[in-house]
């Protein structure tokens, strides 16, 4: 198939109609009517994710403070890498985001983006803020420069890595496509393990303040992976010469390459955290990534792990079943009513 490189969307084209003509590559005046849009449904999309506001520094870390330094040295370790890790997820998908709405033709996929990329922001800013909280600013800059120095997560971020870098060299549909496929896994699956070690030190009561942080990013991961999902499934769809068993195939191969890789790296991180099941995480990663092949339209990998075997999880998540949570009488982890918009499945 030839590659078609795809110009960027023009900002403004009066003589082409307000409703784009396509996801990408498509015809649109750049003029937003929220009542006129290729998928209506999306503006439900845009209001939740509008919705979520929040700010990192109205997270009250003052008990972290004190509880960081009772952490064990694994737990403290563990703690640092994981921050880093995520740190090196979501600096790089703001980035991707906005790239993403460059070559989107529909306003309303650029305006969703905006919003996606302006989160991935302020989840980046809380990891700075959240360290700065505990520890000093050598060991800041060390869990930082995990992203660039740790092999192991060099080696699960690489495929990442080599797929959005090729977005940027060559802007085709193709590559579009592949790279909603692994945003799709960065949403839905490669933070899990990390959300869940801190989700852990909760129930023991430690860390609170960090977990309730969390929280707030699984609530936004979870409205980005679900629209990340639909906008796949929509580009597919209007691109149905991708739709065939090679790039199915493509995706198969790269999720379970990936929960691999996110398997490994639950092993190398959580190994010495006492309390924590590896085997448990290993099929709560898989049951993930079911979950996001699910969103995809696409059949389950592995059959044997449709049930979250880490239903615990779920009392530190926000809105999983449209519920506010809140096991510490902290300030309430919701910040919009609970209305007909919000609600989640099983996480």
């Amino acid at each position: 198939m030839q590659k078609v490189m795809l110009k960027k969307a023009k900002t403004l084209e009066p003589l082409n109609p307000n409703k784009s003509t396509a996801l990408f590559g498509g015809q649109s005046s750049g003029i937003l009517n929220w009542n006129d849009i290729a998928y209506p449904h999306w503006y439900k999309m845009y209001k939740r994710l509008v919705g979520n506001y929040w700010q990192a520094d109205e997270v009250n870390m003052s008990n972290d403070v004190k509880g960081f330094p009772q952490l064990t040295e694994e737990e403290q370790e563990a703690y640092l890498k994981i921050i880093g890790l995520l740190s090196t997820l979501d600096a790089p998908q703001t980035r991707t985001a906005l790239l993403l709405s460059l070559y989107a033709t529909d306003p309303a996929v650029q305006s969703i983006m905006a919003v996606i990329a302006q989160q991935e922001a302020v989840h980046n800013e809380s990891y700075s803020y959240v360290l700065s909280s505990v520890v000093s600013l050598e060991d800041q800059k060390r869990a930082f420069e995990l992203g660039r120095k740790d092999p192991v997560l060099l080696k699960r971020n690489e495929s990442l890595m080599a797929q959005y870098n090729a977005f940027v060299e060559e802007p085709t549909i193709e590559n579009i496509l592949k790279t909603l496929v692994y945003t799709s896994l960065l949403e839905g699956m490669f933070f899990y393990s990390g959300f869940a070690f801190f989700y852990h030190l909760a129930r023991d009561n430690k860390m609170v303040g960090t977990s309730t942080m969390i929280s707030y990013i699984n609530r936004d991961e979870l409205e980005h992976g679900r629209f990340i999902a639909e906008l796949f499934r929509a580009a597919l769809a209007e691109n149905p010469e991708y739709n065939n068993e090679d790039f199915t195939n493509w995706v198969y191969t790269h999720f379970q390459e990936s929960a691999e890789l996110e398997i490994e790296w639950s092993n190398y991180v959580l190994k010495d955290v006492e309390g924590l099941d590896l085997d448990e995480m290993a099929g709560y990663i898989k049951y993930r990534a079911n979950k996001m092949l699910r969103m995809m339209g696409l059949s389950e990998l592995y059959p044997e792990h449709t049930d979250n075997p880490m239903k615990w999880i779920r009392a530190y998540a926000d809105n999983f079943d449209g519920t506010k949570t809140d096991f510490f009488e902290q300030k309430s982890r919701q910040y919009t009513k609970t209305s007909d918009l919000n609600g989640f499945d099983d996480l």
